[in-house]
């Protein structure tokens, strides 16, 4: 098989079940969470504290576990934990549709979240592993195919809003959102159930019950790698943070958040595949991952140096399509070199472990970062500027990796 390294990649069909269980898995969550914080205040009546711990706890049960999940993954294989993942966010999705308390809230979010902490870093990890593979079958590059991955999830973290919107003007309510989320994911459990295959449990070896193996956590370059990848997602975090006080600041109010966040989603659907394919074939990947690091940098600071546009927006725009550019050019080479940093056995682990630690960096660093909200413009972009140019100078430190073959070469297999 000739593959051209300039076109989009041919997925094998393992692959393509992967990619479009992200889009259906963000399609079904983004169809619910954007409307739960009015739901929880205006249709439960929680106060704003409330609100703010419910999405919290949420988050938490979510990231903060994914070792859980990526340390099940390994040792039971993906399937099962795929599947139990669908299962409990589709009994989550239920729950909350009928949840009318603050109690029963929280078990239904913490549910939610949990669900998310079995099944992504089972399909993350399966999908890495599968893009690796397939680099190697093919010569196309793992970055191109987690690229694909990527835009499909953003892809569905863009069309779930509207699909909720379109139920809500048709006359539904934050049930009816709840109830079709629950539908979308009793298709990806269906469609999972017959489609994934079934693979060998994975006997123990030596070490192998460590709750903290020494492979992973004692492993330096793929720690390195957690905390370079932590200052982008604590920039990346900075979209739910300094930017609604920059767009409160230029405009009044943060009526425009909507539209930039669809910007940003749009950029990922247009513009992640070419980029990655440009990026594959020219940079290695811990350039590739500087490079990113850089740009979203270079979003922070242009903030107070970008004029004012039509009404006032432009210093924001200017920090959502840098910011985004900046995750289109990193995040494909981070999930790359995962698997080139730790054993495969414990692949699953290594994924869950990248987002759990970073996880738990942006609710330290958030904190951190919000306490200068109301310091003088300079002094919160100069600090928020300082985080991601801190870990490109740890991804320095990481070995270089590989990079594929200019465009125009061809592989055949």
């Amino acid at each position: 098989m000739t593959t051209a390294t300039g076109s989009t990649p041919a997925l094998k069909p393992y692959l393509r079940l992967l990619t479009a269980t992200q889009f259906a898995f963000n399609t079904g969550f983004y169809a619910v969470l954007p409307y739960l914080a009015t739901h929880l205040g205006d249709g439960l009546g929680m106060a704003g504290w409330l609100v703010g711990l419910v999405l919290g706890l949420r988050t938490f049960s979510q990231q903060g576990l994914f070792v859980v999940g990526g340390a099940l993954t390994d040792r039971y294989g993906p399937r099962p934990v795929v599947l139990t993942g669908c299962a409990l966010r589709i009994a989550g999705f239920c729950w909350l549709a009928q949840a009318g308390t603050t109690a029963t809230v929280i078990g239904a979010v913490l549910l939610i979240g949990f669900a998310a902490a079995l099944f992504s870093p089972a399909v993350e990890s399966e999908t890495a592993r599968a893009a690796v593979a397939h680099e190697t079958a093919t010569g196309t590059p793992r970055a191109q195919v987690l690229a694909v991955f990527s835009a499909a999830g953003q892809a569905g973290a863009f069309l779930g809003p509207l699909l909720g919107s379109l139920l809500l003007l048709l006359g539904g309510d934050f049930r009816t959102a709840c109830i079709a989320g629950a539908v979308v994911f009793v298709g990806v459990l269906a469609g999972h159930a017959r489609l994934m295959p079934h693979r060998p449990r994975r006997a123990r070896t030596p070490g192998t019950g460590a709750v903290l193996p020494r492979e992973v956590f004692a492993n330096r370059p793929f720690l390195v790698l957690c905390l370079t990848y932590s200052s982008y997602l604590l920039s990346y975090n900075q979209l739910y943070l300094a930017l609604p006080a920059e767009v409160e600041r230029a405009t009044g109010s943060q009526s425009a958040l909507g539209a930039l966040f669809a910007l940003s989603s749009l950029l990922v659907v247009v513009a992640q595949l070419p980029l990655t394919r440009w990026s594959a074939h020219r940079l290695a990947p811990r350039t590739a991952l500087v490079a990113g690091l850089a740009v979203v940098a270079t979003g922070f600071a242009a903030v107070p140096l970008t004029p004012d546009g039509p009404a006032g927006l432009l210093p924001a725009a200017t920090l959502v399509v840098l910011l985004t550019l900046g995750q289109m050019l990193l995040v494909p080479a981070a999930r790359g070199l995962v698997p080139d940093l730790v054993d495969d056995h414990r692949l699953g682990l290594a994924t869950g472990a990248l987002s759990s630690v970073s996880g738990l960096a942006v609710l330290v660093g958030s904190a951190a970062t919000g306490t200068l909200l109301d310091t003088p413009g300079p002094v919160l972009w100069t600090v928020l500027t300082a985080v991601p140019l801190a870990g490109a100078g740890l991804a320095l430190t990481l070995s270089a990796g590989r990079r594929t073959p200019e465009p125009g070469a061809t592989v055949t297999d």
